[in-house]
């Protein structure tokens, strides 16, 4: 992974300088870019907010080689783990002048890698038509295996990208509600807004009528989590968007368990946020997560190796993870609880 490392950072130079430690403390600010907003406060929180969840180390049993394989929404994964929706790599990942990986390149290697390891990946949406474009040909490209993740576009503009994702033939579309005060968007001239429970149960009867299920990104509090789980969404994910769009907000690991008990019984409850290995991945499973999403490291693995270093990347992260449950007991995912904390 070192020499893939090398070449994103020399292709996303001034974007990403591809930290040994990715927790936001170089970055700050930068958005756009690969930061977090304002003082990059929630972007660090993400991941101080896993570093204080210790497990506690069992070797007294027989799990030898455990079973990382999970169903998450139906579908049937290597591991419970997903690539996170990021998109925008003219200004988010290095301009074309310093990086041929571009749009189309970028959303192939995510979604291609991602099916190598099995395991899925979601791609992205923004302004410019292209994104939401090569997002929903790289998941056509692998026969469905994709999730595309749309913004809350004010507007007729979300329905038409809607039916675009549908029309991907993939099994799940995302809506990343955290996205509804990028400031970005509106300045591009294409605004984003709050999701009202009334227009998030019309979302969800609009996708069912499809066939497609209905996840949600952006999720922070109890009472936003039932609000989806009474509108019909089928998963939410517990995210402050990288810590990308609000400044000051807790990490993902710090609401994951009331939210999870809250409504875990009644919907799939995902979270992202600062997950930078296989024994993170562990630690949000067992904080309630049915699954996780990666999201910074894996645009890395995509700029540096494309979908070879994507699939690379995803096989550490499953190494690190059965290192992970063989040494807390956990002979199948099923067997990850709060009781493995410390």
């Amino acid at each position: 992974m070192e020499a893939i490392k090398q070449l994103a950072r020399e292709r996303m130079k001034g974007k990403c300088r591809v930290c040994p430690v990715c927790d936001g403390r170089v970055c700050s600010g930068e958005v756009p870019g690969m930061g977090g907003g304002g003082t990059g406060s929630s972007f660090r929180a993400n991941v101080e907010a896993l570093a204080k969840v210790k497990l506690a180390m069992r070797c007294l049993h027989s799990a030898a080689m455990p079973d990382t394989s999970a169903e998450v929404l139906g579908l049937k994964l290597a591991m419970p783990v997903m690539a996170a929706p990021i998109g925008g790599v003219a200004f988010n990942l290095g301009g074309p002048d310093q990086n041929p990986v571009d749009e189309a390149r970028y959303a192939e290697a995510v979604i291609a890698g991602c099916k190598q390891a099995g395991v899925i990946g979601c791609g992205g949406d923004g302004v410019p038509p292209v994104i939401i474009g090569s997002t929903c040909a790289a998941i056509r490209n692998a026969e469905g295996w994709g999730i595309p993740f749309i913004k809350p576009w004010e507007g007729e503009e979300l329905w038409t990208k809607l039916e675009e994702a549908v029309a991907s033939g993939c099994p799940v579309v995302g809506i990343d509600v955290d996205a509804a005060g990028l400031v970005t968007l509106r300045l591009m001239g294409r605004p984003v807004a709050p999701t009202s429970p009334e227009r998030l149960a019309r979302i969800a009867d609009f996708l069912h009528e499809r066939g497609v299920k209905f996840m949600i990104k952006g999720v922070m509090t109890v009472a936003d989590a039932k609000i989806a789980a009474d509108a019909g969404v089928d998963a939410i994910v517990v995210s402050n968007h990288g810590g990308r769009v609000l400044d000051g907000t807790p990490g993902g690991a710090d609401v994951l368990p009331a939210i999870a008990e809250a409504v875990g019984n009644r919907i799939e409850v995902l979270v992202d946020g600062g997950i930078r290995s296989g024994t993170d991945v562990l630690k949000c499973l067992a904080l309630g997560a049915k699954a996780v999403l990666i999201g910074r490291p894996v645009s890395v693995a995509a700029i540096g190796g494309e979908a070879e270093g994507v699939a690379k990347y995803f096989g550490q992260i499953k190494g690190q993870l059965t290192s992970a449950m063989a040494l807390t007991g956990c002979a199948a995912v099923a067997d990850i609880s709060k009781d493995i904390l410390a």
